[in-house]
């Protein structure tokens, strides 16, 4: 089992869309992909109650259970785990990093998200994991997305080539308890999620997923 830590210090960068739109990319792989939801808004939680579906399962815990929760995931046959962090919680964060095989920082392309971008590189040097930004809901027009990825490779983390555009159908699909793979599976948005999830599986160096998903 592989697992991917979203980790972000500050808040509203998108983690918990990610880890959704991850997830529901890996099930449709055919990959068996657990969300373990450490944040206590649960709001990944709270989205698979409004599923129709059952997949992908999610785990609302404490950070203290991760180690216990992942073993339990990987016996249940989850092939990956995706962790969805709160912000401003350093030691659950380092939890999350720890247990990763691959750490993702979402980032939007705005001042205040840059600035705090360098304490999340910091917990993954901690961790001694491998990172990854991910540029996230950049708007479709201008070069703020180009001067973030400059401003973040200066802090020497690594920068997805994909970068998230901002759309609604990632708002709308999570409203009706969905992601824009399912919400709008032909969309631009969910090319995007396809792109960058299959661009995580071979960064991580997960040959078996990789191969899978193909």
């Amino acid at each position: 089992m592989q697992t991917f830590s979203i980790i972000s210090q500050k808040g509203g960068t998108g983690k918990t869309t990610l880890a959704l739109n991850l997830a529901v990319a890996a099930e449709a792989s055919g990959i068996a992909c657990v969300i373990i939801d450490l944040d206590p808004q649960a709001s990944a939680k709270e989205w698979s109650r409004s599923r129709e579906r059952d997949a992908p399962v999610v785990i609302s815990a404490h950070a203290s259970q991760l180690d216990e929760v992942l073993a339990t995931a990987k016996d249940n046959g989850a092939a990956l785990c995706i962790i969805d962090t709160a912000p401003h919680s350093e030691r659950d964060a380092l939890a999350a990093a720890r247990a990763a095989n691959l750490i993702l920082i979402p980032c939007r392309p705005t001042v205040l998200d840059l600035r705090a971008i360098k304490s999340t590189k910091d917990l993954a040097d901690l961790a001694r994991v491998p990172a990854l930004a991910v540029i996230n809901a950049a708007p479709p027009r201008g070069h703020l997305a180009d001067e973030a990825v400059e401003v973040i490779k200066n802090y020497g983390l690594e920068v997805a080539p994909l970068i998230l555009t901002q759309r609604a159908a990632f708002v709308h699909s999570l409203t009706v308890g969905k992601t824009v793979l399912e919400y709008e599976p032909s969309s631009k948005a969910a090319e995007e999620v396809r792109e960058l999830f299959m661009l995580a599986c071979k960064h991580s160096n997960m040959q078996s997923i990789e191969s899978e998903a193909n």
